[in-house]
């Protein structure tokens, strides 16, 4: 359990979702233009900034609240009990209130609209899926990493986050909270409000996935009795 005030944690949390989710959508909005009709280069623009914001996020706000900044890792960590549920369910508030927050200073900052629903269509089994596989690598990334490298959580997160904008069909939200902030704009990182409960729904399996192979992979083993670890 983490031993800071929970007032601090969520301080944490608001502040990451906010630049976390104003990156997503701000570096989105400048690649688009930037990049002059070329997908995969504001793809490529859009997926530099998220993984370097990650890393500097997670370097300076984990030791604090653990860097969430997603409804799914706090979620795994309260079943984990790593995270008390009432903790969990204001760490998820948090991260949504300020994330959409973000996403509104990324509108102003580029003299958008701040209200906007986006219109870009996210759906198919294929997006599902992508999202599924997505969110399970997150979770397997952050629990291995802290299992046996915890220095190289930022770095870790960061890359698989790189890896995942490109190999998965959906460009890896792997957010339940970023997929609604994101629904919320109509730039390049949008996806279309209704499109978001499958999303979420697609998210959760992959999160829930996740979680269950890393116990297996990840955690100690109990140590069955007295004899075996004399014999050991």
């Amino acid at each position: 359990m983490n031993s800071y005030p929970l007032a601090r944690r969520l301080a944490a949390e608001g502040l990451g979702a906010f630049f976390l989710f104003a990156t997503v959508i701000g570096s989105g909005i400048t690649a688009e233009h930037l990049s002059r009709g070329n997908d995969a280069v504001a793809l490529l623009g859009n997926t530099v900034a998220t993984a370097a914001i990650l890393f500097v996020l997670i370097t300076i706000l984990g030791p604090i609240s653990g860097a969430h900044m997603n409804p799914a890792v706090s979620f795994v960590a309260a079943s984990r009990r790593g995270l008390r549920w009432p903790d969990a369910a204001a760490y998820i508030a948090a991260q949504l209130a300020f994330g959409i927050l973000g996403a509104w200073a990324a509108h102003l900052m580029f003299d958008l609209p701040t209200l906007q629903l986006s219109v870009k269509a996210r759906t198919g089994l294929g997006q599902w899926a992508g999202e599924a596989v997505a969110t399970f690598g997150l979770i397997l990334t952050i629990l291995g990493s802290v299992r046996f490298r915890p220095s190289w959580t930022p770095a870790t997160v960061a890359l698989y986050i790189t890896a995942a904008y490109w190999f998965t069909s959906s460009t890896s939200f792997a957010n339940p909270a970023i997929t609604i902030a994101r629904s919320l704009s109509d730039t390049f990182a949008g996806i279309a409000p209704h499109d978001v409960p499958l999303f979420i729904v697609a998210q959760l399996i992959g999160a829930a996935g996740g979680a269950l192979l890393a116990r297996l992979l990840f955690d100690p083993e109990p140590q069955r009795d007295g004899h075996a670890a004399a014999s050991a």
